[in-house]
């Protein structure tokens, strides 16, 4: 089975943060007020094409404001940059300056990408202005409670401000560090099996390519390999099962054959018990904010219902269980299909 790189690709449907779900990012401060706001970036009197290094285009504008404006919206950015990184300790502001702030033309939620810039050391980073969408907070916050990796993310508004995460993009480390001599083939195949497990378990769906990274840690034996999704747009949106997982992606081939090549059968449903057994893990540590999550996603109208009905007759049909078939929302799928792909019954039920 394979899956065009073309079929999800219509523009997704926005759905706004309820009151239920402001009071939790509240309550866990991922909601608070900010100094500036997605809609004030827009604000700009002209841009220019980003080029890269090899003289191609990125397919990101730069964005030029008018001088007084833009000293303005760059003490807000750097102000907001504290509060992501440092819990608002604005001791070293005085060292940041906003290098740039660009726009991307082709993405969801048109996001606007920072760049910090120490002039201390010139040492520089990144992170998103985005229009808020419920789904994609969902996603961020199961990633995590649910997932190894930490991600900060802050909502005010209709804004969602979200980390740069680091490394090598899905597309580029297949192009570039495939073929290379020193890949680790076997530690690599492994982590893709667990990241295709944890997208599943948690339905978030369309990792092609180009919607995650791959982290390269060198270890005294080899490389270490952690894939990350960078992109939380469809999370328990989509209607078809196949889509939550990246192995039906057809970017994503190279990485599947080298898996069947070099995994078995049984060693990969071993790796998929290990990392359900982690997940499991997570969630008992934090279980009162995950019951929290579950009562604002059960609620919470996130995709369309014609999606709700063919996801729901899918798993329904996969796991051999019609209780999804009672699911009305795409949040009661979620947790449904983590009670079911968990083994969490009795006394574990979320």
């Amino acid at each position: 089975m394979t899956i065009d790189g073309v079929v999800s690709q219509q523009r997704k449907q926005f759905f706004p943060i309820n009151s239920a779900f402001r009071d939790y990012l509240a309550e866990y401060r991922r909601g608070i007020d900010l100094p500036i706001s997605y809609e004030d970036l827009l604000d700009y009197d002209d841009a220019f094409p980003l080029i890269n290094k090899d003289g191609k285009d990125t397919l990101w504008l730069t964005l030029i404001y008018e001088q007084q404006r833009g000293r303005e919206l760059y003490e807000g950015l750097k102000k907001i940059y504290v509060i992501l990184r440092s819990g608002g300790d604005e001791t070293a502001i005085g060292n940041l300056f906003i290098d740039r702030v660009d726009f991307c033309t082709f993405g969801n939620t048109k996001p606007m990408r920072v760049r910090v810039v120490n002039q201390y050391n010139d040492n520089h980073d990144y992170f998103y202005v985005k229009k808020a969408d419920a789904s994609r907070i969902y996603g961020l916050e199961l990633e995590e409670l649910l997932s190894p990796n930490h991600i900060n993310f802050l909502v005010y508004g209709d804004t969602l401000i979200e980390e740069h995460i680091i490394g090598v993009p899905g597309d580029d480390f297949i192009r570039d560090y495939l073929p290379r001599a020193d890949l680790h083939s076997v530690r690599l195949a492994k982590e893709f099996i667990k990241f295709n497990e944890r997208c599943f378990v948690r339905l978030l769906g369309d990792m092609r390519a180009y919607n995650y990274v791959v982290e390269v840690t060198p270890d005294f034996e080899q490389n270490q390999y952690r894939v990350r999704a960078i992109d939380f747009d469809q999370q328990s949106y989509e209607g078809r099962r196949s889509l939550y997982l990246p192995q039906f992606f057809k970017n994503n081939f190279p990485v599947v054959r080298l898996c069947t090549e070099l995994i078995n059968v049984e060693t990969s449903r071993q790796y998929q018990r290990e990392e359900r057994s982690l997940i499991k893990r997570r969630l008992n540590f934090s279980r009162y904010r995950i019951r929290h999550l579950r009562n604002c996603m059960c609620t919470d109208q996130i995709s369309s219902k014609d999606k709700v009905r063919q996801l729901r007759r899918e798993l329904a049909q996969m796991h051999n269980d019609q209780r999804f078939q009672n699911c009305k929302s795409m949040g009661e799928l979620t947790f449904l299909n983590l009670t079911v792909t968990l083994a969490l019954e009795g006394e574990d039920n979320i």
